[in-house]
Order: C-alpha cells, then structure tokens, then sequence
C-alpha cells in the first residue's frame, strides 16, 4: 500500500474537490491518501499557511480557487516544493466560457447562496425527514417521488439523497400481511418505485441491524425461507401496480437515487 499526501484546498467549503478526490482515488486500490483539508482560503495569510503545510508534507495539492491572485501565489508555491498543483474545475470551466462566450464570474462559493435551489433543497430534506418510513401517509400525494420496499432496501438514505438534489421524496415500508397505505395507492402524483434486494443480501444486512440493536435470537425477520417469501410478495404488488422496480442489491445509495432520477425525467419527457 503507498500512502501519499493529498492536500484540498478551496476557497470554499471544499465539498467539490473532495468529491473530486474522492472519485479518482477509488481507481487506485493500493493507494492511500492522508488527506489534508484548507477550506475557506481566500486571503494571501492563509494561502502562506497551506504552502507552509504543503511543505511540512509534501504531496499532491488538489485545488478549487477562482481568485486569480491567489491561485498564482499557490501555484509559485507548488513549483517552488516541487509539488503537483492541478485547478480541478479549469477544464469545465474554460469548456463553458468558450461555448457561452463568456467570461466565468470568479465568485467563490456560488453554488452554495442562499438562493431558490437552496431552499428548495431544504424543504425537499424537510420533506423527507417527515414522510419517512410511511410517517405522514396523508401528504404522500405531494410527493415527487415515493419508495417502496421491505426493510432494508436503503429507502431512507436514498430519499435523503434526492432530497439534496431538491426532489420531494417519501418512503413507505413494506411489511409483509400489513396493507399499504390507501394514501399510497391513490396516489396520482408522485412516481412510486418498488425497492427489491437479493434476500440473502438482505438477511445479512438484517442480522447487522439486530446486531446493533443488540437484539438476539432467529425470527422472520432473518429466517431465509420468510424473507425470500417477503420478497416474493413485495414484487407481486410491485407488478400489480405497475409500479417500476429497482434491485439495489449491487447499488450504491448514489446509483439507486440515479436510477430514479432517470426514472423520473423519462415520466417528465426530459430523457429518451
């Protein structure tokens, strides 16, 4: 295993170049990055800081400033240590200008005023957070999206994850001889997907929960035969509804929200 310094530096929150980062470093499974976070850095005191800590633990700098002045003194500094220095948005950045015609605005932290999608994205985790796990049944209606699944199926994160693209997102859980809500099966509004998962997958994941909740002994809950029956049953109203479905079984949370939203920009006729 290498273990390499990586140095993000923003003069912003950093969310976006470690994201970056993030993204690139799972390429390279036998290499560790001890990460090193300036965020916020918008004057030439903190710019000396983070060369100073790049030179304290040289590595790789990783950087999202839109300050050309400062984006100099932190590059002159790079070159100085010897040390990579890589503008991770310069690419997309000069793409748009060159097809806009125009010159970026060089603000830092655009992306997070407090402007309508900011809102919007609050009240969309609001939202969720009230209509979780079949909570407020009677505004399922004003739902964009509604997942249904048994437990397990990763039906809370994934609202909360659309949530943060400003989707309006509920859950409902399917627990096996329980009705669903008639809120839900009336509803007209919102798209309803059905959740699944590989019922083994599911009884591990199971079994790490009672674990957690330091809950022992066998029930239905974990029993094989059960849950592949629950499974079963879940997808039969699933198709009874028409309701589209996703497997999350070899999903990520990101993928899963993905699917919907394809899902949901087809019904709109914004996809193919």
């Amino acid at each position: 295993m290498t273990r390499f310094h990586l140095h993000l530096v923003s003069d912003s929150t950093g969310e976006t170049v470690h994201s970056v980062a993030r993204a690139c470093l799972v390429q390279f499974d036998d290499a560790q990055a001890v990460e090193h976070v300036w965020s916020m850095v918008r004057t030439r005191n903190q710019i000396d800081r983070v060369v100073a800590g790049v030179e304290a633990n040289p590595g790789v700098v990783l950087f999202t400033m839109v300050n050309d002045t400062l984006r100099q003194l932190l590059q002159e500094g790079c070159r100085r240590l010897q040390v990579p220095a890589i503008p991770v948005l310069d690419p997309v950045i000069g793409a748009l200008a060159s097809y806009l015609h125009r010159k970026s605005r060089g603000v830092p932290g655009k992306q997070h005023l407090l402007d309508s999608e900011y809102f919007a994205r609050i009240d969309a985790i609001t939202f969720a957070l009230n209509h979780d796990d079949g909570q407020s049944s009677w505004g399922l209606n004003d739902a964009d999206v509604c997942l249904v699944g048994v437990s397990r199926t990763s039906k809370t994160p994934t609202c909360l994850y659309l949530a943060n693209r400003g989707i309006k997102a509920a859950n409902v859980p399917y627990v096996p001889k329980v009705p669903l809500p008639p809120e839900l099966t009336t509803a007209e509004h919102p798209l309803i997907v059905g959740l699944t998962n590989d019922p083994e997958r599911l009884i591990q994941l199971r079994r790490n929960r009672l674990d957690l909740l330091h809950h022992d002994g066998a029930t239905e809950y974990t029993d094989i035969e059960a849950v592949r029956a629950e499974v079963r049953e879940a997808r039969r109203i699933f198709a009874q509804m028409h309701w589209p479905v996703i497997d999350v079984t070899r999903r990520s949370i990101e993928e899963t929200a993905a699917s919907v939203m394809k899902l949901l920009a087809r019904r709109h006729g914004m996809n193919d």
